[in-house]
């Protein structure tokens, strides 16, 4: 039989309380302890993902100003460039080369021209490798809205061709087309100028093509290279 005093212990109201206000603050502490983990793991990610925002922002900046960079030392190499006159080119005073549009044929006194009258409309020159011959009047045209025209014969080696169209199909007013006639196997002309070298490797190829891409002779720069004769 249970003692008296075993009863009361475990009938006791004042026990019964004491009992739930533990198991309460217990509840509390627990309570308490995940919030605060809660908010300590919160924090963390908040703190991650600012620092991984400020890395990022960073790193961008760093990237612009390693482009900026590039962008002017490659612009200060171009000027540098286009103050030098290219060894060898021929040169024509732009003054006397006629400017008129004439839907008659005209006769030049240089192959290929380098400037005078012309046809309206020009060749596309945006970057246009042509393989059939092009009508000369068209493509003077593009020498006066800045282009630099780019032309070969039969002696020109296929892949001195090539890597010249493959040069001209990456830049802008530029344009390229074969012309049997002509003295030198490769020729490069702009308004008024005009090289012959022997192979694509020439370094005056890229100094003429820095130099007189919307270069300072350009009677109409900025004018269109685009929406004008396709040739094939």
């Amino acid at each position: 039989m249970a003692s008296k005093s075993g009863r009361n212990q475990n009938t006791d109201p004042n026990s019964r309380q004491a009992r739930i206000a533990e198991m309460r603050r217990a509840d509390q502490i627990r309570e308490r302890r995940n919030k605060a983990i809660a908010i300590t793991a919160a924090s963390a990610i908040v703190v991650g993902l600012v620092g991984f925002g400020t890395w990022v922002l960073i790193d961008q900046k760093q990237a612009e100003e390693r482009k900026q960079v590039a962008a002017d030392k490659l612009r200060k190499e171009s000027e540098e460039i286009r103050k030098k006159p290219v060894e060898g080119e021929q040169l024509w005073d732009a003054k006397k080369l006629g400017r008129n549009h004439v839907e008659t044929p005209v006769k030049y006194e240089m192959n290929p021209p380098v400037g005078g009258d012309h046809h309206p409309r020009w060749m596309n020159c945006n970057g246009d490798v042509y393989k059939s011959p092009l009508p000369e009047v068209n493509a003077v045209h593009s020498l006066e809205h800045g282009a630099v025209w780019v032309t070969y014969n039969e002696k020109a080696p296929k892949a001195d061709v090539d890597k010249l169209a493959a040069t001209v199909g990456k830049t802008p007013y530029t344009l390229m087309s074969p012309i049997k006639e002509q003295t030198g196997s490769i020729m490069l002309s702009a308004w008024g100028k005009q090289l012959t070298v022997d192979s694509a490797d020439d370094p005056r190829v890229t100094q003429f093509f820095t130099k007189y891409v919307q270069g300072e002779q350009t009677p109409e720069p900025g004018a269109a290279c685009t929406s004008g004769l396709a040739g094939k």
